[in-house]
């Protein structure tokens, strides 16, 4: 019979330390500040076995309150550099992509669905879908979800 696994949200200073330096190390790996186990694990100050030993069982928790995830929905002209465009706009903004999705055009045109975390952004929330708007081929553009 197997195991149920049950899960905890704990604060990290409440955590054992090899837990953090296991995530940290994990964190380093992901975003290409260490090439590999050995640096990452060097540079947070825990042997490799921990880390393997703990690695599938730490998990940083994510606090979905604490951001601001939108998604968008555009219809785009199927031409040449509009995509590229509308993701510039977003940059320029200060916001942070995280997904994109693009179904094959279709009648020349093509749905989009662009997710950015937006916490950053620089200016509001309607000048960045008027920036959108405004960019050549550009059918539509509205929230989805956020």
């Amino acid at each position: 019979m197997a195991r149920e696994i049950k899960y905890y949200i704990v604060a990290a200073n409440a955590l054992p330390e090899i837990f953090v330096k296991v995530a940290e190390a994990k964190r380093m790996m992901q975003t290409g500040e260490a090439d590999t186990v050995g640096a990452a694990t060097k540079q947070v100050g825990i042997s490799r076995s921990a880390f393997y030993k703990y690695k599938d069982a730490v998990q940083p928790f994510n606090d979905m309150k604490a951001e601001h995830i939108i998604t968008f929905y555009c219809m785009l002209k199927d031409n040449t550099g509009v995509l590229s465009s509308v993701l510039s706009v977003f940059a320029t903004s200060g916001a942070n992509i995280l997904t994109i999705n693009q179904s094959i055009p279709t009648n020349g045109c093509a749905a989009v669905t662009i997710s950015a975390e937006t916490s950053g952004l620089a200016e509001t929330l309607e000048k960045l879908m008027a920036d959108v708007a405004a960019v050549d081929g550009v059918v539509r553009v509205e929230v989805l979800a956020g």
